[in-house]
């Protein structure tokens, strides 16, 4: 748009189109969407779309407007739709007993063993060598001795004792 208005300045009698592949790579919002016909209007720019069911070049201003204002409403509704339809498949989810984020690279067994071994005295990275995450994409692997010292205060007896 920036670059638009400053062709439009520099030759005022020459016709300035925006092209856009969809309406929805023109804008973020549906306020910013509302914005953009009246700043098409006052820089006297048209809008180009190649695709969708209503491609073609359009003036801001009579129907051109009406059409920004259609589009405004439509991807407010849109963004509203998939916003519910996400939540109530996290809540189904949920009910199913599926939780979202990463598996726990600490499960209890680990922290029941961490803190036997830390209990004896065994170092934080012996205690990490030791360990084998249970799950997700580092399943099998140990965990790292940062993660160790994360669940702690970062010294070793408070790092073991704190596990969990």
């Amino acid at each position: 748009m920036d670059y638009a208005r400053t062709i439009k300045q520099a030759v005022p009698h020459q016709r300035v189109i925006v092209t856009v592949h969809e309406m929805k790579r023109l804008e973020r919002g549906a306020a910013e969407l509302l914005a953009i016909p009246e700043d098409l209007r006052r820089h006297d720019i048209e809008l180009e779309l190649l695709s969708g069911p209503l491609q073609g070049i359009y003036n801001p201003s009579g129907h051109g407007a009406a059409l920004f204002a259609f589009f405004a409403g439509m991807a407010e509704s849109e963004r509203e739709y998939i916003r519910e339809k996400s939540l109530e498949g996290q809540a189904s989810a949920r009910q199913r007993g599926r939780h979202g984020g990463r598996p726990k690279v600490f499960d209890n067994d680990m922290i029941a063993y961490a803190r036997s071994l830390g209990a004896r005295g065994v170092a934080v990275p012996d205690i990490a060598r030791k360990l084998v995450i249970p799950a997700g994409k580092n399943k099998g692997r140990h965990p790292s001795v940062a993660s160790v010292y994360r669940r702690g205060s970062g010294h070793q007896a408070d790092a073991v004792a704190r596990l969990g």
